[in-house]
C-alpha cells in the first residue's frame, strides 16, 4: 500500500531551470546527456578515477577497447578539457592521461548510473528481452 506522505502531490510544481524548451540544441542538460551517448567516454571517465594512467595501461585496464578508439576517445576528452594530456620529456617519451576538474565531477552522474543499474539493470534487460518482469510501484522523488 502506498503511503500518500512519500508520493509527490499531484500539483507539485518541477525544480527550476532556465527555460531551454523541449530540449533544445543549447539545453545545457542534452549536452550533458550526449556525453553519456558515447560509450567508451563514461568507461574512460571511471577508469581514470583514482589518477592519471598511461594509454596502454589504461587500454588493458578497460579491456575490448581497440587503440584508434582509445586514441579517439582522448582526443574528444583533452578537446572537452575533461582530461589532461601530460607528457614526459623522457627517452623513450612517456605520455599520461588524468581528469580535470570537469572530468572528475562526471563520477557523480556515473556513481548515480551505476546505483541504478544495480538496482533495476537485470530487470530493464529480462523486459529487453521479452521476459515477464515484476513491476514496481512509483517511487517518490528524492528531494532536492
Amino acid at each position: 500500500m502506498d503511503d500518500e506522505s512519500t508520493r509527490p502531490a499531484a500539483d507539485a510544481e518541477p525544480a527550476e531551470y532556465a527555460d531551454y524548451g523541449a530540449f533544445e540544441a543549447d539545453c545545457p542538460a542534452r549536452f550533458a546527456t550526449e556525453l553519456f551517448a558515447n560509450t567508451w567516454l563514461p568507461v574512460v571517465v571511471y577508469m581514470l578515477r583514482d589518477g592519471p594512467m598511461r594509454p596502454g595501461d589504461l587500454r588493458k585496464a578497460i579491456g575490448g577497447i581497440s587503440q584508434k578508439m582509445l586514441t579517439q576517445t582522448l582526443r574528444r576528452m583533452e578537446h572537452m578539457t575533461l582530461v589532461e594530456r601530460r607528457r614526459y620529456a623522457e627517452a623513450p617519451p612517456r605520455v599520461e592521461y588524468g581528469l580535470t576538474a570537469a572530468g572528475r565531477d562526471l563520477l557523480e552522474p556515473i556513481f548515480a548510473l551505476g546505483h541504478w543499474a544495480d538496482r533495476h539493470g537485470a530487470a530493464v534487460a529480462a523486459a529487453m528481452d521479452g521476459e515477464p518482469a515484476a513491476v514496481e510501484g512509483p517511487v517518490a522523488a528524492e528531494p532536492r
